[in-house]
């Protein structure tokens, strides 16, 4: 870039100064006219994504966004003139209804705390573009180590967000002071964007996407007091139908630093305000679905006005993409997982207060309080917390509330004595009260107060504190100063010269400032405020009417107004008529995933993952709030359940260990085994037990044992295939069973081109891993490819979403489809015993007896938590006789396998038509038959 200074003269006395910038070509001086040449990309559409059938599930639509252009001249108020703009300009946006775009990598919690949206790696090369440092290795420890707040603290001092607290010391400037924690990161997100187009001068950054016709008129109205603002026709991307498809599609955003560097090494046309996809098949399809930019020269004034135009060439659209899933399908085998659901919590779901279980309890007696259901309400969110303290809260919120305020005065003042003058030791407090202080420690810990790297976990008053309790929290923290396990400078400490009972006390007011707004320590709070019963369940049935959360028909609003109708029945009816979703509720269950795929080419027909979220919302310009919202929702919907969630497989493992049993000759199809209910050959002691003990199934061969789900059946098969001679070595049988599951893909990931998590195979107890325990761990998808290679004897694919591409005018381009990984060679008759065990297993289920097509499956069992609910299994393929489709389903803590071999059953029903569509999809609880929680 080149700069000067132009004087002109006119009319002898008159004089006008010009500062010229040449950036990449020519300036000119027309009738005393500045006129800057620049080159303008023309951003370009991206690519449609369709279904199997051609149906669209994204596409892009005409837009306006708004956009600011660094125009502004270099110098010590530069940025408090951008401040001042964008401060404008975003008044005018949010004042219309329309959102700031905060797509960055720190975003705001539920707590209204900073933190990062990134971890491992990922954060490390963030904060290297945040400190200008060419590669992680070069930050300093300092910086590696930086917290959210920290980091935007640098942020607003570097950009001048912020006030001085003495307008006569620039010493005192205070990063943030006089702004709310939103408008800081929608300032800092701008001005980091413009920060890093700033090489690139007349280089637009975006600031909202997506605005309404009242937001375009408004800017430009102010067009003469927001300065290098403007408004640009863009294209927002649409997604049709996105909750049933938000895990497979993901969305789009703006590029980011380490996003740019990546993809300018395939593609040198990538720019820094680009849009690319962030997740799922809008990332893996990146370079099919991105188009080509078209260009423009521009002229523009020194303030960035555009003033001509010339040599415009027109961008080309991105190229199609269509997909192998069915979208009918896939949305009914959604709606099939979220009604099932809901019919289990009802049926689980007691008027009671607390469920306390039993030593001997089995985890499918596990019931659900009410008073549960009713914390859910403020502990996930689903009543707005916020809202119940503005001036439009309705008379129950404000009621709530003020008992919410009293209770936490209570609380503090509880606590503060606890620090300052009480000292009970931790076993001795409440349970309430310990619930507090396990929380505050946590925090400590978190946050970095307490420095987990110092601290010795042999040390006795560690061990006094995290397993004896039998020392107060203030008596630990009064010990991790003394033993230096404190990083004071966290810590805003007039002096790092204090003693141990100033730092003492900074702590305790530490504490206090950091649960003030902490909506997971203030969560706690309502709970104990309903189990005192100082807050009702009828207090809560209003307020979500107060709040729009339900509506009511006419005809129970009447008995719910007059009392009629108990609170218990009320949010029964909202559960059963999905006005309250299991996944806002969160309880368990509250997610699950199907994996439904075409036997004879491998095609995924459904990938579904419960709960789904709103991909609008993060597309065009990230919602914060909402962004926020899902992070801290405990349904977790950003994880893709079908191929992020790894559990043991249970007795679904069954049938690699049948086929490893009879492919290394320690069974036949005539070996009989006997089940005596236990399995003592290791351990006389503490034998393992199948789960029909203290019964037995008598002698079995490998169908009866596929069909009985007998765990001392493949006990012992385990137990052979890790013979050598007469002695057992579980190390030869693991590798053995290993063999089987890498033939059926279990060693690794199917290739969906979606994030999927590696599977496990396990390398622990070669017995108990044949009944699909020890550490083996798989996803849905993977074992839906398993179960597509059971159901067509043997031939294993590697996995894909993606069907073809074609250009815009539907010209194809590539055909994909899933491909052969490996077959299975093995005798038919092998194959005939395995697929005759697996029909007799549903043949036993009595709720398949009405389906008119034959369905062959596998139930399995997982546990992982003796305090909750058991993951519930189902794998299967239809129809038996000539197979087409094959299915595996998962409902995490699902309680047993029988409820997810009953919900893959609608999903048969609706796949064959067996069943009309409405029949399937009722939109209210589906009522589900108990079953055997142990017939696994």
């Amino acid at each position: 870039m080149i700069s000067a200074i132009l004087i002109l003269a006119s009319a002898g006395l008159v004089y006008r100064l010009f500062f010229l910038q040449i950036v990449k070509g020519e300036t000119y001086l027309d009738s005393f006219q500045l006129k800057i040449m620049k080159e303008k990309s023309i951003a370009a559409a991206r690519g449609n994504i369709y279904d199997r059938n051609g149906k669209l599930l994204a596409y892009n639509e005409l837009s306006n966004s708004v956009m600011i252009e660094d125009v502004y001249e270099s110098g010590s108020g530069k940025n408090a003139a951008i401040n001042e703009t964008l401060n404008k300009v975003i008044d005018i946006i949010e004042k219309d209804g329309d959102v700031v775009d905060t797509d960055f990598n720190i975003q705001l919690s539920s707590s209204n705390n900073f933190e990062f949206t990134i971890e491992g790696n990922s954060l490390l090369r963030f904060l290297a573009d945040i400190y200008g440092r060419t590669s992680v290795g070069d930050l300093k420890y300092e910086e590696r180590s930086k917290t959210a707040q920290e980091v935007m603290d640098d942020l607003c001092n570097k950009f001048g967000i912020g006030d001085y607290t003495d307008p006569d010391d620039k010493k005192s400037f205070v990063p943030g002071l006089g702004y709310e924690k939103d408008r800081i990161l929608q300032l800092v997100t701008i001005r980091y964007k413009m920060f890093s187009n700033s090489y690139q001068k007349y280089i637009n950054t975006t600031i909202a996407t997506n605005v309404s016709d009242k937001t375009v008129a408004d800017v430009m109205e102010n067009a003469n007091v927001l300065e290098g603002v403007s408004i640009e026709e863009d294209t927002a991307r649409v997604y049709v139908d996105s909750v049933y498809f938000s895990q497979i599609l993901g969305y789009t955003g703006k590029i980011s630093d380490s996003e740019l560097e990546e993809l300018q090494k395939e593609n040198p046309a990538y720019r820094s305000n680009d849009t690319v996809g962030k997740s799922g098949i809008e990332q893996s399809m990146e370079s099919v679905l991105q188009g080509t930019k078209g260009s423009e020269t521009v002229y523009v004034d020194n303030t960035g006005k555009v003033i001509e135009t010339s040599s415009y060439i027109d961008s080309k659209a991105g190229n199609d993409v269509y997909l192998t899933i069915d979208k009918d399908l896939q949305e009914a085998c959604y709606n099939i997982i979220e009604q099932s659901l809901a019919g289990i919590l009802v049926s689980k779901i007691q008027n009671i207060k607390f469920f306390l279980q039993g030593e001997n309890q089995k985890s499918s007696e596990i019931m659900i309080p009410i008073y549960d259901v009713y914390f859910a309400c403020f502990d996930n969110h689903i009543i707005d917390l916020r809202h119940m303290q503005s001036e439009e809260a309705g008379t129950n919120e404000k009621n709530v509330y003020a008992k919410y305020l009293t209770k936490r005065e209570q609380v503090n003042a509880g606590l503060r004595a606890e620090f300052t003058e009480t000292n009970t030791p931790y076993n001795l407090l409440s349970k309430e009260y310990q619930v507090y202080m396990s929380y505050i420690a946590q925090k400590l810990y978190s946050n970095g107060v307490i420095s987990t790297d110092k601290v010795d976990k042999e040390d006795k008053t560690y061990i006094a504190w995290t397993t004896d309790e039998t020392i107060s929290l203030a008596d630990y923290i009064r010990y991790c100063i003394s033993a230096n396990w404190i990083d004071v400078s966290i810590l805003d400490l007039e002096s790092q010269y204090v003693d141990s009972q100033e730092i003492f006390n900074t702590i305790v007011e530490y504490i206090f400032k950091d649960i003030e707004e902490d909506d997971e320590f203030n969560k706690k709070l309502y709970k104990y405020l309903l189990q005192d019963d100082i807050v009702s369940g009828d207090e809560v049935g209003h307020i979500l009417l107060e709040q729009g959360v339900v509506e009511l028909p006419e005809e129970e609003l009447s008995l719910w107004l007059s009392g009629a109708e108990s609170p218990y029945t009320f949010f029964i009816n909202r559960i059963s008529n999905l006005d309250i979703t299991p996944a806002q509720l969160a309880l368990d269950p509250c997610s699950g995933s199907m994996v439904v795929t075409d036997v004879n080419n491998g095609d995924v027909l459904a990938l579904v993952s419960y709960p789904g979220y709103d991909n609008n919302k993060m597309a065009n310009g990230v919602d914060a709030d909402y962004y926020a919202k899902l992070r801290s929702d405990q349904a977790s919907p950003l994880i893709n359940y079908a191929t992020m969630q790894r559990t043991a497989p249970g007795s679904t493992f069954k049938m690699v260990s049948a086929t490893a049993g009879l492919m290394e000759g320690v069974i036949d199809t005539s070996s009989q085994i006997t089940c005596t209910g236990v399995f003592d050959k290791l351990d006389n002691t503490n034998p393992a037990h199948c789960w029909i003990y203290p019964r037995s199934h008598g002698q079995l061969d490998v169908t009866g044992g596929i069909k009985n789900s007998c765990n001392a059946f493949f006990f012992e098969v385990g137990y052979r295939l890790s013979l050598v001679g007469e002695n057992f070595h579980s190390d030869v049988g693991l590798e053995k069973l290993a063999k089987y599951a890498d033939m059926y893909g279990l060693s690794e990931t199917t290739g969906v081109e979606v994030t999927e998590y590696e599977p496990i195979v396990s390398d622990l107890d070669s017995t108990r891993s044949a009944i699909g325990q020890g550490t083996n761990s798989f996803t849905t998808v993977g074992l839906a490819r398993y179960v597509t290679a059971v159901a067509n004897s043997g031939t294993c694919y590697n996995l894909t979403l993606v069907k073809k591409t074609c250009d815009s005018d539907g010209n194809l381009l590539n055909e994909y489809g899933a491909t052969v990984r490996n077959h299975i060679d093995m005798d038919s008759a092998y194959w005939n015993a395995i697929h005759t065990g697996m029909r007799q297993v549903v043949e036993d289920k009595p709720y398949f007896n009405d389906l008119a097509v034959n369905v062959a499956g596998k139930t399995g069992t997982a546990e992982e938590s003796k305090k909750r609910a058991n993951h519930a299994l189902f794998v299967c393929y239809a129809p038996y006789e000539s197979p087409q489709i094959a299915i595996a389903t998962r409902i995490a803590y699902g309680y047993t396998s029988s409820y997810a071999a009953q919900i893959t059953k609608e999903a048969v029903a609706y796949y064959f038509g067996l069943k009309d569509p409405e029949e399937v999809q009722t939109g209210t609880a589906q009522q589900l038959e108990g079953g055997d929680a142990n017939a696994d």
